[in-house]
């Protein structure tokens, strides 16, 4: 080191240590905000707006009417080295308003101040009224072919390749809620086939709360906060959504699933999607069949403990949306199998007594098997979440040739629900022109003017037939693979207010998911129950919900009762006697651990070669390691992610330790309440509390050396997922067996059967 150039020692310094940290940091850890490093200093040389990162995506560059350009993705963002005006025109002050004099009034004439803030007064768009809290990422969609004898689709051809854009969401709570809550998520796809766009307008759960999309309004109401107090947000737990399913009692299938695990998901990565309604697809031939669409996760469905989703809400509240983003910027790319469930398209529309178009029955996969039809992997996250995210419109009508709607009631509604709402949240009737939601194949459809028009039409007949445009455009036919509404006959009938006798079931479907799951997801379902009616109020709603609760089964019933506190009634109906669905249960299969986060606990005096080799494990195995250190910066050669004071049991899906740190100068109670008694105890109180945590969340926890004597100490040594061993690749070896089934839900007995 040259001691006379203290600059130059530095800079080498730093940069012999950067090359040390690359050997072993590919790939990176996630979580970089932007595609170059930042520097201390305030760049003031000028240059281009920098690259996007290298997992992110944008909307491709077609025109308003479909039209590719050829751009580059990047033409669609900010140009130029310099700050300009929204017209062009180069600024050089945008930090001081004009005024008159250094301490005078603000002019009026200061055009920039007010194009400035009257932008900043208008950034926001009402937002969804429901699925307003959400994340999306863009992927590419490829067809396996075997639905091409169901189906004229042309992008479920063999071979063929999508593009797709995802919306993942919640339902009840606002843009600004947290992604953690109990409820149901959205799961909405935009494929751009070269036929026209496809929205899957999907949930993850394969049932709604209501029958007809007329008391959809009143659903939404019943769930949202209460309008005199605005409270509680993106919650169920509360008097008007209990007293709202308990008397529709057609809500119960539903609510059960929302009351088991599903209903707070570990991760979009690990959820399913079901188009709820039923859907009728045409092949070449004309012939038609039913059909219900399904996606079927990679990594298997997996849930957050309720205590676990509770911490999130305070520690991440975007720990959903985080988790999509960090998974596609390591490279595991989320994918799901598209498939489908197929009906004969019979008069009745039913199947094994089942009411195809009742959107609150489910045809269970032992009787209708689910065949895979295509795979959707998102490699690619939003350059710009506004105007990506929040300005993605989708709509169930949105529908190439080969796939057509039923008369599924809720359906209906949605078809004239979706458009009208676009046209409020989006400023006017040409929202498919923005980029997100451009279709990538040709558009003419004779549509003018209108708020935010932004393509220039030529031509003076805006209607057809006409002979000054040519004729253009022409309808097309057969030959042209046009969408045909399917002519299906339509019944004689007098027109009513009612339902069909077969949606008067409420109760058979709730007590088939129920008897399908296993007891420690009863143990839950249990627990969500008296939970969330353990916060209304009113004891009226409380004994009608468990009146609902004893149709649907008597253990279930009790339990509940007994939590909280009340007799609990007989069944006021004969109980159904359904076949279990396995396919129902989220326990008992294993499933790959694809950019899965594992935690590892050291400290300076660690096992580092140890530490070294494991990171490189994790790694190999599609992983993220973070390593869990006293302090931030390097841990010999190797960065720190987190300390003790910023690490949190929840954010890893399995946890490693490596040592028995003493407390951190930080482990002050008065500092870090995480800290207990931090000043007395020998090992750092938030550690032991780290590993006590994910023993109660059921989570794998594996340790070497000192940190196996912790686990000794710690009492939870020889219990079920508990692994101990010589040497850290050891131990991660069976940990990350244990991790393919995702908990170890056999450390805790159930009461249940």
């Amino acid at each position: 080191m040259d001691a006379s150039k203290p600059a130059k020692a530095v800079k080498d310094v730093v940069e012999n240590a950067a090359e040390k940290v690359a050997d072993f940091l590919t790939p990176d850890v996630p979580g970089s905000p932007g595609s170059a490093p930042a520097t201390v200093e305030e760049p003031t040389t000028p240059r281009d707006p920098l690259p996007p990162k290298k997992e992110q995506g944008a909307p491709a560059t077609v025109t308003p009417t479909g039209a590719e350009t050829g751009a580059p993705a990047t033409s669609k963002g900010q140009q130029g080295a310099h700050l300009t005006t929204a017209q062009g025109a180069r600024l050089r002050d945008t930090d001081h308003s004009l005024k008159a004099g250094e301490r005078g009034p603000t002019l009026l004439q200061d055009h920039h101040l007010r194009e400035k803030i009257t932008h900043f007064d208008h950034e926001r768009i009402p937002e969804r009224v429901v699925h307003a809290r959400g994340a999306g990422a863009h992927g590419v969609f490829e067809a396996y072919g075997t639905a091409s004898a169901v189906t004229r689709a042309g992008f479920l051809k063999k071979g063929k390749k999508t593009d797709v854009f995802v919306r993942f969401s919640t339902v009840l709570g606002s843009r600004g809620s947290a992604d953690t809550v109990r409820d149901t998520r959205g799961f909405a796809t935009k494929f751009y086939t070269d036929e026209g766009t496809f929205d899957l307008v999907a949930n993850n759960i394969p049932v709604f709360f209501i029958q007809d999309g007329i008391k959809f309004p009143d659903v939404i109401h019943a769930g949202k906060p209460h309008p005199d107090r605005e409270i509680p947000q993106a919650q169920s737990a509360h008097d008007t959504f209990w007293d709202f399913v308990s008397l529709h009692t057609e809500a119960q299938h539903h609510t059960m699933w929302n009351m088991s695990d599903r209903g707070i998901p570990r991760s979009f990565r690990m959820m399913e999607g079901f188009g709820v309604h039923t859907f009728r697809l045409v092949n070449e031939a004309g012939e038609t069949v039913l059909v219900k669409f399904h996606w079927k996760p990679k990594l298997g469905v997996h849930s957050l403990t309720w205590e676990e989703a509770q911490m999130l809400g305070g520690m991440d509240p975007d720990f959903h949306r985080r988790d999509l983003y960090d998974a596609i910027e390591a490279g595991a790319y989320p994918e799901w199998e598209l498939g489908i469930q197929v009906f004969p398209d019979t008069a009745d529309q039913t199947f094994e007594g089942i009411d195809l178009l009742d959107p609150t029955k489910i045809v269970p996969e032992e009787l209708a098997p689910v065949q895979p039809i295509g795979r959707m992997t998102l490699n690619r996250t939003p350059t710009n979440f506004f105007a990506e995210v929040e300005q993605v419109a989708f709509h169930p009508g949105h529908l190439p040739p080969g796939i057509d709607v039923t008369n599924d009631p809720l359906l209906q509604a949605r078809l004239f629900s979706y458009l009208d709402t676009q046209i409020t949240r989006l400023g006017g009737p040409n929202f498919a022109q923005i980029p997100v939601n451009r279709p990538h194949c040709p558009v003419n459809d004779m549509f003018r003017d209108g708020f935010h028009q932004h393509a220039v039409h030529a031509g003076v007949a805006p209607y057809r037939p006409n002979s000054l445009d040519g004729g253009n455009p022409f309808v097309a036919g057969d030959a042209e693979n046009a969408f045909v509404d399917t002519p299906v006959e339509v019944a004689r009938a007098r027109k009513v207010r009612a339902n069909p006798v077969s949606f008067d079931d409420h109760f058979s479907q709730a007590r088939l998911f129920w008897l399908s799951m296993s007891p420690v997801e009863k143990e839950h379902i249990i627990r969500a129950y008296t939970f969330e009616l353990g916060k209304c109020y009113e004891q009226a709603i409380k004994e009608r919900q468990l009146q609902c609760l004893a149709n649907i089964d008597p253990v279930l019933c009790r339990e509940v009762a007994t939590g909280l506190g009340l007799p609990a009634p007989e069944p006021a109906l004969p109980l159904a006697d359904p076949a279990p669905s396995p396919a129902l249960s989220q326990v008992g299969k294993e499933w790959p651990s694809d950019g899965r986060i594992v935690g590892i606990v050291v400290d300076d005096g660690a096992d580092l070669d140890g530490v070294r080799d494991l990171r490189r494990a994790v790694f190999a195995a599609g992983m993220v390691p973070l390593l869990i250190a006293p302090h931030g910066g390097m841990l010999g050669d190797m960065p720190v992610q987190r300390t003790f004071a910023t690490a949190r049991s929840i954010e890893f899906d399995a946890l490693l330790v490596a040592a028995a740190p003493a407390p951190a100068p930080d482990a002050l109670p008065a500092r870090d309440a995480k800290a207990g008694a931090g000043d007395t105890a020998a090992v750092d109180p938030r550690v032991t509390l780290m590993i006590e945590e994910c023993w109660w969340h059921a989570k794998a926890i594996g340790a070497w050396g000192a940190g196996a004597k912790l686990l000794a100490q710690a009492g939870v040594s020889g219990t079920p997922g508990v692994v101990s061993g010589d040497s850290a690749t050891e131990v991660f070896t069976a940990v990350q067996r244990l991790m393919a089934a995702h908990r170890v839900w056999e450390r805790f007995p159930t009461s249940v059967a």
